[in-house]
Parts: structure tokens; C-alpha cells; sequence
């Protein structure tokens, strides 16, 4: 029906209809998919989740006379300096260092907070403390540096990101008898509450299941800003259990993300703090999806009833822990499930609120002519294993 270069056109002459993915469903129930594919040029998807797999590249520039950094922190929080000399890798998880030469008070504030709190005051224009130790060589004589940097003061800042963008995922539950607190946050005992981190419907991946039209350079709205698919995801296991719709049953395919951090807004990158867990990174992600056929309309008309989610209970401490079966993310946004015939509480990690508004917003720059479509140069791989570190599979690799 169109090709990416058609859209665009359109786009450039501010002409393309674009709806966001909950327009879409609904024009869907009222006229038909191939009605709607015949109406629509593009359709916009958006999360805005916890994605902890995700950190910052930052160059500092040089200082006179030159050091090459082997242990940094940027206000507390220490980041990876094991390439270049000045260059440093800030992950979303990292936690601030209250030993040795980090020098941050050993307070509850401390404690909680994290790379990815600072990644967003760094976005927010906020000013961060620099302290760093080099190593004495003869081309980079400093052996220490302070000094406070902001966006502006530092060369590149760009989010990196090996894993986002999860193509669903699971329920936690506990059913042991003490507090758990997860990934996920608090999980109460005795089947107390659940807690999912998916959107669901609205969620890009679920709207291109086989990853068909989202590939390597396909352009997205990365916090605020302009980002790119660079790669697939870690753990990326696109041979997940798929329901005849082809919607996976579990944790599948993932997404590497790139980013200029210098363009995006704290509003879609946030850190936050799980208790007795750790920090992390809220981050808005959406994802145009071209309508080239009516195969696209018809996977974009697909229906919180009909994507589910395994619960899984953690209170078992193992790689792969039992499950309660699978739920509807329908019944999940109820707010209740039932496990055991007990009626239990839900509650989402993902705003859906603002994942509405990322597919939003998407969906104005692309009205307004400011954002049109790339073609992945190259597919994610849809045939990749997941492999767990067992001392077995080491064995047999070794055999």
C-alpha cells in the first residue's frame, strides 16, 4: 500500500495521518483493519517504564596537564573509566560510593540515590560533582582532578542503553511467608499483591510482534529527544513461547537504544529507587510504526484481553522460579487477579498515563513535520537462544 518514502513525503508536506496505537484499536473496532490501514500513514506507540539496563557515555575533554582516569565518581556515584582516557560509562544502576574516595556522607539520601539520579540532573541542567584519580603516565601526568560539569561543559553525553524495550515480560508475586523486595519493589507475603511493569497494548514491541518494520536505525523518541535502535537487546530471546497471534507468552525480544542525552527532557528520563533494591532509570520510549500493509493495522489492532503475562513467584530463590499460570494484561489493569482463588491486588511499574502522552507527543512531531521515518539498514535477529551460566552448559562448552 505505501513505502517509508511516501510517508515521508507526506510528512514533509505535513499531509501523513498519524494516530497514536489506542486511536488506531478504537478506529479498528468501529470500521474494520482494512478500512483503517487505508486511512492512516502512521501509528505511534510509547512506555514509559523502569529500564534498568541503561547508563550514560560521557567525554569530559582533556585538562592541563592531561589525566587519564582510572576511578571517577560524579556526585558519589561511581562511573566506568576503563577505555579512553577522559571517557566514562554512567550506569542507571550504579548507587553512590560511601567508602574511599567517593566522599559521600553515609546517609538515607546516599543510599538511594544513583546513576540514574544523576543522569537526569545532568539532562535537567543541574550541576554534578566530578572527582577523579588517573593513573601517572608520561602523556597524562595528573594524577587527580575535581571539578563540577554540567550538559554544557562536557563534550559528548549520550544514553546508551543494552536493554530496553522489553517485548513483554512477567507478574511478580510472593508466596512465601517475609517481605520481599525486588526489581519489581515490595512484594508482600502470602499472595499479598503483584506487581507487572508493561504497559501492555500501547507497549511498541507488542505492536510489531515479529519485529518486522523496527530493526537496526530505526528512528525513536528517546527521552525527549531523537534516539536510534542501535542493536538488539541483552538478554533479547526472540524464540519465546508465542500465542497464535504471535504475541509472546513471556520475556522476549529487547532492544539496544542510542541517544543524544544533550536533546532530551527530564520529564522522560528520571531516576528513581527501588527499597532495599536499588536505583534506577524511568525512561520514556515510543516508536513510530509506518502502515505499509494491512498485516501492520491488524497487529496494531491487537487488545489488552489478548496478551498475557506469566505470574511468577519469587519467594522460590531460584533462575527459574514456578508460576501461577498466565493472566490477561485486561485483568491485570483491573487491578485484582486471582491466584489459589484468591482475589489479589495489582499494581503497574509502568505509567500508563505517560505512555500515553510519549505516543502523544510522538505523534505531534510528526504531524508537525519535525520527525520522519528511517528504514532499519539491517533486521534484529529473531532466532537467538538465551543462555543461563549453569555449571553444565560451561562443561558441555568446554567439552
Amino acid at each position: 500500500m505505501r513505502t517509508v518514502a511516501q510517508i515521508n513525503d507526506k510528512i514533509h508536506h505535513r499531509c501523513a495521518v498519524v494516530w497514536t496505537v489506542e486511536e488506531l484499536k478504537a478506529r479498528v473496532a468501529d470500521v474494520g483493519v482494512t478500512q483503517a490501514a487505508k486511512q492512516v500513514d502512521v501509528i505511534t506507540t510509547g512506555t514509559f517504564e523502569p529500564m534498568e539496563s541503561s547508563g550514560a557515555i560521557i567525554n569530559l575533554g582533556h585538562t592541563d596537564p592531561p589525566i587519564k582516569i582510572r576511578q571517577c565518581w560524579l556526585d558519589g556515584v561511581p562511573a566506568y573509566p576503563g577505555f579512553g582516557a577522559v571517557d566514562l560509562y554512567l550506569g542507571a544502576t550504579q548507587v553512590a560510593n560511601s567508602t574511599g574516595a567517593g566522599d559521600v556522607p553515609d546517609t538515607e539520601e546516599s543510599k538511594e540515590r544513583g546513576g540514574g539520579h544523576v543522569i537526569e540532573d545532568l539532562i535537567a541542567g543541574k550541576a554534578v560533582q566530578l572527582r577523579a584519580l588517573g593513573q601517572v603516565t608520561d602523556c597524562y601526568p595528573r594524577a587527580s582532578f575535581e571539578t563540577t560539569i554540567t550538559s554544557k561543559t562536557i563534550n559528548q553525553f549520550y544514553l546508551f542503553n543494552p536493554r530496553n524495550l522489553y517485548q513483554n515480560f512477567i507478574v511478580g508475586v510472593n508466596g512465601g511467608e517475609r517481605p520481599l523486595f525486588t526489581y519489581l519493589g515490595p512484594l508482600q507475603p502470602r499472595l499479598s499483591n503483584a506487581v507487572y511493569s508493561n504497559p501492555g497494548a500501547i507497549s511498541p514491541l507488542f505492536n510489531d510482534p515479529d519485529l518486522k518494520l523496527i530493526g537496526i536505525g530505526t528512528k525513536i523518541f528517546l527521552g525527549g529527544g531523537i534516539g536510534y535502535v542501535a542493536w538488539e537487546g541483552t538478554q533479547h530471546f526472540p524464540l519465546q513461547k508465542r500465542l497464535p497471534n504471535r504475541i509472546p507468552v513471556g520475556p522476549a525480544a529487547t532492544l539496544a537504544l542510542i541517544g543524544d542525552a544533550k536533546q532530551m527532557n527530564s520529564k522522560w528520563v528520571r531516576g528513581c529507587y527501588f527499597k532495599n533494591y536499588g536505583s534506577s532509570l524511568m525512561l520514556g520510549v515510543g516508536v513510530p510504526l509506518p502502515v505499509l500493509n494491512e498485516e501492520v493495522v491488524q497487529h496494531c489492532a491487537v487488545q489488552d484481553q489478548d496478551i498475557v503475562a506469566p505470574v511468577v513467584d519469587f519467594s522460590i530463590p531460584r533462575r527459574v522460579r514456578p508460576t501461577f499460570g498466565l493472566v490477561s494484561y485486561a485483568q491485570l489493569k483491573s487491578g485484582h487477579i486471582t491466584i489459589d482463588a484468591k482475589s489479589v491486588r495489582v499494581a503497574p511499574l509502568a505509567s500508563i498515563f505517560l505512555s500515553r502522552q510519549v505516543a502523544g507527543e510522538l505523534k505531534q512531531w510528526i504531524e508537525q513535520g519535525e520527525f520522519s521515518l528511517t528504514e532499519p539498514v539491517a533486521p534484529i535477529p529473531m532466532n537467538s537462544s538465551f543462555l543461563p551460566q549453569d555449571r553444565w552448559d560451561a562443561q558441555i562448552a568446554l567439552d
